[in-house]
């Protein structure tokens, strides 16, 4: 079973990857869900579901939360405020969107809340790791555990 610190470097791996939309191939490009797809496949072989074709739109409105339904097949739903290192956070960036935009935990926040970090795919930019800002914070919806993903 992967550890986070293997979480972690599996999705800093990443970092420099052009955004490339649906794309999920490190060096190549990937986009957000991309990126927690690829690290998957580093961690466990094949992808447990092929995700189903969706616009880049981070502020669509309506219709299904596929990436938290998606999530809660495959992944352990926990509190955004227990997520550790190499969990998978979820960001609604829009009020009245769906939730479509992911990132991987990076480091964890101090209990004044600085400190910070995930990495993910940005569209128009490439996979960067950056501060988990209050913004970031407040826009986080849902977090996951990858499978079996021990200290």
């Amino acid at each position: 079973m992967p550890t986070r610190s293997d979480i972690v470097a599996a999705a800093r791996r990443y970092i420099g990857t052009p955004y490339h939309h649906q794309g999920a191939l490190a060096g190549a490009g990937c986009d957000c869900l991309g990126l927690v797809r690829g690290i998957w496949r580093d961690l466990y072989g094949a992808e447990p579901e092929q995700p189903p074709v969706y616009t880049p739109d981070w502020g669509e409105v309506g219709g299904d939360e596929h990436i938290l339904a998606a999530a809660g097949r495959h992944m352990l739903g926990r509190p955004v405020s227990e997520a550790e290192p190499g969990d998978v956070l979820v960001f609604r960036l829009r009020r009245g969107a769906i939730a479509k935009h992911i990132a991987v935990l990076s480091a964890a926040s101090q209990p004044d809340g600085s400190g910070g970090r995930i990495i993910h795919a940005q569209s128009n930019d490439q996979v960067r790791e950056v501060v988990l800002t209050p913004w970031w914070r407040r826009h986080a919806v849902a977090a996951f555990m990858f499978p079996g993903a021990q200290a």
